[in-house]
């Protein structure tokens, strides 16, 4: 008999906003496979979930297609089918164009920009044939400039890259969403100035927004979805 319970694919899976979507489709009772470059983090949290079976983690890089490739062929050989994708996989090198050190800035751009469009490339054909969603996590910066700020652009292409893919894949049935995060107290802020002041969201409420999103009725596509603390002016 074959099992119809939703199956999503998380990159960036093992900590933060990812790992917060994945213990809620889990509580849900679905099937989620997660990936990450730390191959000990994600046997870590695996184990700080029980090791479910519900639960596949694939080590890789999110901006190597290869990589990208072998998860979505993963997922397929375990769960037999892919339905949902969330391109969480990112970060921040906290500095700026006109100051910062450019030996970052590739990785940063490789993978917050080209690691999302490859997640697509690799799982458009499995979304077609499941009339899947496909999730952005995306920023508010993304939509406001900040001075001097490169993550800001990276976000802004993803702002773009979500509508853009939208208007090709939705004639195949495939729904697109964009989540764009305000601040979010999560690991993304490590190796900055630490956290930032004022009021902060949880990585969890952002996956309350996620999984909201991947709930909507066939037919339905939320498109942008913006999710500020109260107090965030900008």
């Amino acid at each position: 008999m074959t099992d119809d319970t939703r199956v999503t694919l998380v990159t960036g899976g093992g900590s933060g906003i990812g790992a917060a979507v994945t213990r809620r489709l889990l509580e849900a009772g679905e099937r989620v496979a997660v990936t990450g470059r730390g191959e000990e983090r994600l046997r870590t949290f695996a184990k700080e979930l029980g090791d479910p079976q519900r639960l596949l983690t694939i080590p890789g890089n999110a901006a190597v297609y290869d990589d990208v490739r072998a998860a979505v062929d993963a997922v397929l050989e375990r769960f037999g089918r892919l339905d949902t994708v969330v391109a969480n996989a990112g970060f921040a090198t906290h500095d700026t164009v006109a100051e910062g050190d450019p030996a970052g800035w590739t990785e940063m751009v490789l993978t917050n920009v080209l690691g999302p469009a490859l997640l697509i490339r690799a799982s458009v054909d499995a979304l077609r044939a499941s009339g899947g969603r496909i999730v952005l996590i995306g920023s508010v910066a993304g939509f406001v400039p900040t001075p001097g700020n490169l993550y800001g652009a990276t976000k802004y292409a993803v702002t773009g890259l979500a509508e853009n893919t939208r208007r090709q894949v939705t004639e195949w049935g495939i729904g697109v969403t964009l989540i764009a995060p305000g601040r979010v107290e999560t690991p993304f802020w490590d190796g900055g100035d630490g956290l930032p002041p004022g009021n902060l969201l949880t990585a969890g409420q952002i996956a309350d927004s996620v999984v909201w999103a991947l709930g909507q009725p066939e037919g339905v596509d939320v498109n942008t979805v913006v999710v500020r603390p109260v107090g965030q002016p900008n």
